[in-house]
């Protein structure tokens, strides 16, 4: 349980001193591709309904999931240095709290300069709707909205199931350290599962089901844990935490994800902004529920806020974690 304290804390101090690179064989993009190339072999063979997307799931958690644990015990065998070391890696390419931050800021900025085109294009790369017909009220709270949702799929889904994974790993004996970077990794793959298949459209309605609902049942609780985190974060960086308490409970339910909305609504409490409303994607316009109290404006100082919001709650997260494994440690696991 020391290791895995270690190769925590060791993953998410890269993160934030170097964010998440991009290069051809990052982890995550090898799953996107493996998606790929699997839901292709799926429908060639005409396995495009539900049954095809259960065995997209199936197959990605063997594959990634129970890969990751053959190739750790074994590497366990002959080094649990060299075995640390690659779980500290595969631990850090799961988590992207500081890539979040790199995509919403130069959003901000954009909009400080009062370049709307350029605001536009770098927003549009971390959302899904129609960028080109949002004003500048529309970008700012489409960077807030996703900072907000991707502080538990990006950061907070993944300690959670690592820690949670090492824990329950460590209590039946086997290594904890395995058993971590298994339950973290396969988060992982179903979250970029949901990202790739998890559609309600004519193409994924029933394909990507599978991969939808699982989704949910993973961040259900890391989602709710957000509230506690983020009114901590509000109340340390000098941000409404009432609010955000109040709201998160509230509102949390609203969205049509039954985990969304929480950090939403925490966010949307604690910067006294609203959140959500009607949105456009290149599908059509989905008329979301409001989120928050419509009490102050949403602009470029926003985005920066919810910025400094999630990183508080990022370290408030790390140390709740932290101090999990350690209570399993000094348990005698």
């Amino acid at each position: 349980m020391l290791a895995a304290t270690l190769i925590l804390l060791t993953a998410v101090l890269l993160d934030a001193a170097i964010g998440d690179p991009a290069y051809p064989l990052h982890p995550v993009r090898l799953m996107g591709k493996t998606i790929s190339t699997t839901e292709a072999i799926l429908r060639g063979i005409r396995l495009s309904g539900f049954l095809g997307g259960a065995l997209l799931l199936t197959s990605l958690l063997a594959l990634f999931g129970g890969g990751t644990y053959l190739l750790l015990t074994e590497t366990n065998k002959t080094s649990w240095v060299l075995e640390a070391v690659f779980a500290a890696f595969l631990l850090y390419s799961s988590i992207a709290l500081t890539d979040m931050f790199n995509h919403a800021y130069p959003v901000a900025q954009s909009l400080q300069q009062q370049d709307l085109t350029l605001a536009r294009e770098e927003v549009q790369k971390i959302v899904a709707r129609d960028a080109n017909l949002l004003n500048e009220k529309g970008v700012a709270r489409a960077a807030v909205e996703s900072v907000a949702e991707g502080f538990v799929d990006g950061f907070l889904s993944p300690l959670f199931w690592f820690s949670g994974g090492a824990a329950l790993t460590a209590l039946t004996g086997l290594d904890p350290v395995a058993g971590g970077i298994t339950a973290a990794i396969s988060f992982r793959v179903t979250n970029t599962l949901d990202s790739m298949v998890g559609y309600r459209n004519e193409r994924y309605e029933h394909f990507g089901t599978a991969s939808a609902r699982f989704d949910d049942i993973l961040n259900f609780l890391p989602a709710r844990l957000a509230i506690p985190i983020l009114s901590m974060g509000a109340f340390l960086t000098g941000m409404d935490a009432e609010a955000c308490w109040r709201t998160g409970l509230r509102d949390r339910l609203k969205h049509a994800s039954p985990n969304s909305g929480h950090a939403e609504s925490c966010v949307a409490g604690a910067l006294g902004i609203r959140l959500g409303g009607p949105t456009t994607y290149p599908h059509g316009t989905v008329d979301k529920p409001w989120l928050g109290d419509q009490s102050g404006t949403i602009d470029a100082e926003s985005i920066e806020r919810c910025c400094k919001l999630i990183r508080a709650g990022g370290w408030i997260s790390l140390l709740l974690f932290l101090a999990a494994l350690q209570a399993v440690h000094f348990a005698g696991f």
